[in-house]
């Protein structure tokens, strides 16, 4: 299952790389402190390439707190068992 996901993001990265290649118009970025003409298909692969990266980073710090959450509900369970056999 894992290799299907793997061969889906690569064939839809290929597709958008093959359509963005098709698309060399020049246009004009203004961002907050200046302006530049880019390629659009190079604007398109910076701004997906970094929500692909924000949301990754997103996700990894959620992750992270739940196993340290997981973790401290382990050990508060193992000290619970401790006790509970000792009380036995």
């Amino acid at each position: 299952m894992k290799i299907i996901k793997i061969i889906a993001v690569i064939a839809l990265f290929l597709i958008a790389l093959a359509l963005g290649s098709q698309n060399q118009q020049v246009v004009t970025f203004n961002y907050l402190l200046a302006k530049g003409d880019f390629h659009l298909s190079t604007l398109l692969g910076v701004v997906f390439v970094a929500g692909f990266a924000l949301s990754w980073a997103i996700f990894a710090s959620i992750q992270f707190k739940m196993q340290l959450k997981l973790r401290k509900l382990n050990k508060q369970l193992k000290k619970q068992n401790t006790q509970m056999e000792k009380q036995a």
